[in-house]
């Protein structure tokens, strides 16, 4: 049985499209999961960053608050971008860059409130 003219090597055309396709999808996926992952990355170091802070406020570790957050950021592969001290309780702003972006996160920490 012979195949009309026309359809000469639309099979390789249509597997080209189809892999054309799953390389632009895993190309643009790829990236995004990285974000979301890193996202939750820098999210943790502002938390630690905070605990630090706030254990240094209150005299649990020696060294100056500030300070204490910088160097919990930087192990978690971030910088502080913000650091508020307000008696023990501290809140760390941190930031890191992914593909030409910039992600935050903000963390508080310290005693909890005083209920009346």
């Amino acid at each position: 049985m012979q195949r009309p003219d026309g359809q000469r090597g639309a099979g390789t055309v249509l597997m080209l499209g189809i892999l054309a396709s799953v390389v632009l999808l895993t190309l643009v996926i790829v990236p995004l999961l990285g974000l979301l992952a890193l996202g939750q990355g820098v999210q943790n170091a502002a938390d630690a960053a905070a605990l630090a802070a706030a254990d240094t406020a209150s005299g649990a570790a020696a060294g100056f608050p500030c300070a204490a957050a910088e160097e919990a950021a930087v192990l978690n592969g971030a910088a502080v971008s913000a650091c508020l001290v307000d008696g023990l309780i501290a809140t760390i702003t941190v930031q890191r860059g992914y593909l030409g972006l910039s992600l935050s996160a903000r963390a508080r920490a310290g005693p909890p409130p005083i209920l009346p």
